[in-house]
């Protein structure tokens, strides 16, 4: 079996890169996911806007490959305001409680200068393991 495309369903086709990477051992590699939606339009300029809808579009592609938000193992987060983080703790919890539950797996955050979308303020990436090895 090769490794397999993920593309979640009605989603603009990604160019140049893949949204997520199903590996042959059921490692599910997701692509940084920014604050736009299907379209590839952000419909926030926001931070927490734009979170939960990286958090979301994460979700969807886990889903894709048949996955859960508890498959989900390791998240890496990059922000280009780190004060903005930081005093929006309380919206960033609840957001991210409403979009994956009360599941946490390993994270990292790296404050960036700026990132590839000028409109974009927050890219979330996130490796999940699918099956019975994940759960």
């Amino acid at each position: 079996m090769a490794n397999s495309i993920i593309q979640p369903e009605g989603w603009t086709d990604a160019k140049g890169y893949a949204n997520g990477v199903l590996a042959k051992d059921g490692t599910l590699y997701v692509g940084g996911q920014i604050g736009w939606d299907e379209t590839q339009t952000f419909q926030s300029s926001d931070f927490i806007g734009q979170m939960e809808q990286a958090l979301t579009n994460i979700l969807a592609v886990v889903k894709s490959a048949g996955g859960e938000a508890a498959d989900i193992v390791r998240l890496t987060w990059y922000v280009t305001d780190k004060k903005e983080y930081l005093a929006r703790q309380r919206e960033v919890g609840e957001v991210y409680r409403r979009i994956l539950g009360r599941h946490f797996p390993a994270m990292t955050m790296v404050v960036v200068s700026a990132l590839i979308e000028d409109e974009a303020l927050i890219e979330i990436e996130a490796t999940a393991v699918l099956g019975a090895a994940g759960s």
